[in-house]
């Protein structure tokens, strides 16, 4: 059967439910806490990223002339107007001085450039509920690519426009309206291409091109709105130029760095959740005891297929009978495998082909470990409710 284009899937796209998805998992992820780690990796590896970009740069001339043009119009596209210049020229100052380091003192540098993209692909992996991430040697070799190799792109990429791009940020005197709506387009454009990529290629898992596009354009929208946001408001309530004087840029940059993070974490989270929201999965958390009731419907199903020729069930056909997000159930089938009570069977080394088994013998499992890891870790103030209940007397066959 023909998939249907993107344009026809969000016209009929469930998005109150979205809000409510992207919502819960954004809680249950604690990706706040997730952004606000990474805005502080992100303030320590800017000065790094920046004297790497000059030092590529310096070892191919042939792309000097667009060095300074280049530079401007990253950062003022990523940063509020406001404080552009300022967070240029600190920039500028940090990456002379630390291109005068010593070995040594680069090689700090690039440990903790790569400290901020391991995160993120630790984030990001986390995010789309991976299990297995890519070697570390892989990672950091990919990932030593893209920061060497991706400043000679892009400029090779703008260089065709360099001219353009120069007089789009006031190099030359004026431009027609009509040119320079199109040179905000295409920086939109390189945003949500960027953004698209990171949530194709950075998770260890297949993501569809249109998924990933689709959080991309989601989040590039996102950044674009918290920007004009930010920029009203600063010049609204100028409360941080009065407190902090010539120091305002600092924190406005950090406020700035969290809303980004925030933004391109939700629009990964948009981008995984696309396939659960577009089959119709209505189940959502309504309980404190969710992952308890998911555990033991996910047993009684496996039960159930005991007697079936496959003898078990992937991830994806348990969320489809018991109408849930396959990203809310992976944590479920973790616990259910670290008590032993269920196995994994992949024959072609295929993730979306594992199957799942009941191990546990119903007869004769006690139910108590998983009531302790998922409903009532026992404490001093549950201990009479587990005497008195006799919860450890339960086995599976109770529930099953």
């Amino acid at each position: 059967m023909q998939t249907p284009p993107l344009r026809a899937q969000l016209a009929r796209f469930p998005w109150k439910h979205a809000v409510l998805t992207l919502r819960e998992r954004f809680r249950e992820d604690r990706l706040g806490i997730t952004s606000s780690s990474l805005t502080f990796t992100t303030v320590i590896a800017l000065a790094p990223f920046f004297t790497l970009a000059l030092a590529v740069f310096t070892a191919f001339p042939m792309f000097g002339k667009l060095q300074t043009s280049l530079q401007q119009w990253l950062v003022q596209s990523l940063v509020p107007d406001a404080i552009a210049r300022q967070v240029l020229g600190y920039l500028t100052q940090f990456a002379g001085k630390a291109s005068r380091l010593g070995v040594l003192g680069l090689g700090a540098l690039l440990v903790t450039a790569l400290a901020l993209v391991l995160t993120i692909d630790r984030t990001l992996n986390n995010i789309w509920r991976v299990k297995r991430p890519r070697p570390l040697g892989q990672r950091v070799m990919v990932y030593w690519a893209v920061m060497t190799l991706g400043p000679l792109v892009l400029a090779a990429s703008l260089s065709i426009t360099s001219y353009a791009i120069s007089a789009s940020r006031g190099l030359v005197a004026s431009m027609p309206g009509g040119v320079q709506f199109m040179l905000d387009l295409v920086e939109f454009l390189l945003l949500a291409a960027g953004l698209s990529a990171l949530y194709r290629f950075v998770p260890n898992t297949p993501v569809r091109p249109a998924h990933a596009i689709a959080g991309g354009l989601f989040a590039a929208i996102g950044i674009e709105l918290a920007k004009r946001l930010l920029a009203w408001y600063i010049g609204l309530v100028p409360t941080y130029s009065m407190v902090y004087g010539a120091f305002a840029t600092v924190p406005i940059l950090l406020v700035w760095i969290y809303m980004g993070w925030v933004i391109v974490l939700l629009g990964a989270l948009f981008a995984a959740c696309i396939p659960s929201l577009l089959a119709g999965t209505p189940r959502r958390a309504n309980a404190h005891g969710w992952q308890f009731q998911l555990a033991l419907e996910t047993m009684q199903h496996l039960q159930a297929a005991r007697a079936t020729p496959s003898r078990g069930l992937s991830a994806a056909a348990l969320a489809t009978r018991m109408q849930v997000d396959p990203l809310q159930l992976e944590p479920v089938l973790e616990t259910l495998v670290r008590l032993d009570w269920v196995g994994r069977l992949n024959e072609k080394e295929d993730d979306a082909q594992m199957r799942y088994l009941l191990l546990a013998d119903a007869e004769s499992t006690a139910l108590e470990p998983l009531i302790r890891a998922l409903l009532l870790p026992p404490s001093d103030a549950t201990a009479k409710l587990w005497r008195s209940g006799r919860l450890d007397a339960l086995t599976l066959r109770d529930v099953l």
